[in-house]
């Protein structure tokens, strides 16, 4: 019972913390509703203080037209009871009579009373004492004079000042059997006659004023009410009138953004809006004139790095068939003709990949790259990436290791994959001092992604968001093992974007580097987190000493780094062992081209 209970009460705060986040965003999006609850608030303040002020002027000036007609009432009936009363002054025992008779007819007759002071009830009272009932024990504990009327109504208070000879008022509370209490106004005043003297006491109930004022208020609350309902709405429309001009120009901003350049704002008239609209107008076609500009200057760049591309293919082939004839001819040669051979044919080879990456890069400026999306496991491209950048790894004795564990089935581009692959391991193999380089292959339920990292000399800070610019390196004078060309990186990022991935750096000065790539499983879906974290938790390089390393959780094979620098693989054993290479490797061939190239 406790956890339905429990849970019941769980429901109802999501359902109410829902509400409430629903009101916000709305008063986060909604300028009219922000204008209108705004001005309805103010003027229920304004509302309520008025209505107050209102209420305690009538009230009092309802109360002051009472005490000014009573006191006139009172003074009536006490000339009209001491002409009644005049030479009469009766024994005790004939006292309660006469009282009553003379309260009879002041109460009846009603010659020459005020109107204006209403229904009243009248008090008679004989003698000193306090006020009682006849008979009974009065407050000061003698007995009660005689008195006719409801004695009971009048206040202890009263009773003083007007004993003295005073003229006495008071508000009191009518309590009536099966009644409610009615509020009422006392005044008392002495009674002069011929034998003792009298107090006369008149009590005017105010239950026609409280009427009144019951009236007053709840018509001042719907007045308030209606006031507040024609704020409302007013503001509501005049905000309307504001705030559509400033919504027809939040969508045409948007669509203007979206690449509809020719959306314009519609100007009426010639208030602020309309200046408003001219002015972005005006700017909207500034922009649009500033991207066509932009857009025919990129054209004819692309065009001509294409067709400067393409025109240098055909001397570029001349001139490496005559390189190739000398270099077959090397043998002959002595040192510095040889020299010069192979200088030559090394530069034929970047020159080539320079125009490769030319026209790639151009293809991808103009949007007209192509996907070839296969399901693959990555671990696979991963390893053919590796074996492309071998002769790097010889050359700078570089330890390569590769935690091949976690399967990474993915729907990608095969090819891009590979060369966004080759050209990090080429990067890291360049700035990783002939430290280990390490590269991770995880995967879940939404991604894969691959992290390359190097124990160089970094990155310095800022340095993450321009490895991908073009031709950006960040020391000039520091050569290239892999003979790069400078674009390899943007390449790459290109590559990652058309595939709805993401390429991120992270480094640290003399700590080295981290890039990850990372895809979506499925091709088309969108990326929102990653399964390996970009910065490492530790600094330090990984142990690449001889013998075998299993990969956590797994049964594979580990391939030690020797001292020459080929790389190590932590695979499962089902996957071939990469430092044997593929066949051409085997048989002494070298892989074709450099990192960059894409064959």
């Amino acid at each position: 019972m406790a956890d339905r209970l429990a849970g019941l009460r769980r429901r109802a705060e999501l359902a109410l913390a829902e509400r409430v986040g629903a009101v916000r965003v709305l008063w986060r999006r909604s300028m009219q509703l922000r204008v209108v609850l705004s001005t309805v608030a103010m003027s229920t303040v304004v509302v309520l203080v008025l209505g107050l002020v209102l209420q305690t002027q009538i009230a009092d000036r309802l109360l002051e037209g009472k005490e000014q007609a009573a006191l006139v009432q009172a003074d009536i009936s006490r000339g009209n009871l001491e002409r009644d009363l005049a030479r009469v002054d009766p024994d005790r025992d004939g006292t309660q009579a006469t009282l009553d008779e003379a309260l009879d007819g002041l109460t009846s007759s009603g010659s020459g009373s005020d109107r204006d002071a209403g229904a009243f009830e009248a008090v008679l009272v004989a003698g000193t004492e306090a006020i009682g009932t006849p008979g009974a024990v009065g407050a000061t504990g003698s007995v009660t004079d005689p008195s006719s009327g409801p004695a009971s109504v009048v206040p202890p208070q009263l009773r003083a000042p007007v004993l003295k000879g005073f003229l006495a008022t008071k508000y009191v509370t009518v309590s009536q059997a099966g009644r409610p209490d009615v509020p009422a106004y006392v005044v008392g005043q002495p009674v002069r006659t011929a034998g003792r003297n009298l107090q006369l006491y008149l009590i005017f109930p105010l239950s026609a004023e409280q009427r009144t004022l019951a009236l007053i208020q709840s018509t001042l609350a719907l007045a308030g009410l209606a006031l507040l309902g024609l704020l409302a709405g007013i503001s509501s429309i005049v905000t309307r009138q504001v705030v559509r001009p400033v919504r027809q120009a939040a969508d045409v901003a948007e669509r203007f953004a979206d690449g509809h350049l020719d959306e314009r704002m519609p100007v009426y008239g010639d208030d602020e809006v309309a200046r408003l609209a001219e002015s972005y107008n005006e700017m909207a076609a500034s922009i649009q004139q500033q991207i066509h500009q932009l857009e025919e200057f990129g054209a004819l760049q692309r065009r001509f790095t294409s067709d400067v591309s393409h025109e240098l293919r055909t001397p570029l082939t001349t001139v490496r068939m005559a390189a190739e004839v000398l270099h077959a001819q090397a043998e002959d040669m002595d040192r510095i003709a040889q020299r010069s051979a192979q200088l030559l044919v090394d530069e034929l080879d970047r020159f080539e990949s320079l125009l490769g990456d030319l026209l790639e890069i151009s293809r991808l400026d103009a949007g007209v790259a192509e996907l070839a999306v296969e399901q693959v496991d990555v671990r696979d491209v991963v390893r053919r990436a590796a074996e492309t950048v071998r002769h790097l790894v010889d050359d700078s004795a570089t330890p390569l290791l590769l935690d091949l564990t976690d399967p990474a089935v993915a729907e990608v581009d095969p090819r891009r994959v590979e060369r966004i692959l080759r050209n990090l391991l080429a990067n890291a193999i360049d700035h990783g001092e002939s430290r280990p380089v390490e590269v991770r292959v995880a995967a879940d339920e939404h991604a894969v992604a691959v992290v390359v990292r190097d124990h160089g000399i970094g990155l310095k800070p800022g340095e993450a968001g321009l490895v991908f610019n073009r031709f950006w390196r960040a020391d000039p004078s520091r050569q290239r093992r892999s003979g790069g060309t400078g674009l390899g990186l943007a390449i790459s990022l290109e590559d990652a974007r058309l595939q709805g991935g993401w390429l991120q750096a992270w480094g640290e000065t003399d700590h080295g580097s981290v890039f990850r790539l990372t895809l979506p499983r499925e091709a088309g879906d969108l990326l929102r987190t990653s399964p390996l974290p970009l910065i490492p938790v530790s600094a330090a390089p990984a142990e690449a000493e001889p013998g075998i390393h299993e990969a956590a959780g797994t049964t594979g094979t580990a391939l030690p780094p020797p001292e020459t620098g080929e790389f190590a693989a932590i695979v499962p054993e089902d996957l071939p062992d990469p430092s044997s290479g593929p066949e051409t490797e085997r048989s002494g061939a070298r892989p074709s081209g450099t990192p960059e190239d894409v064959r």
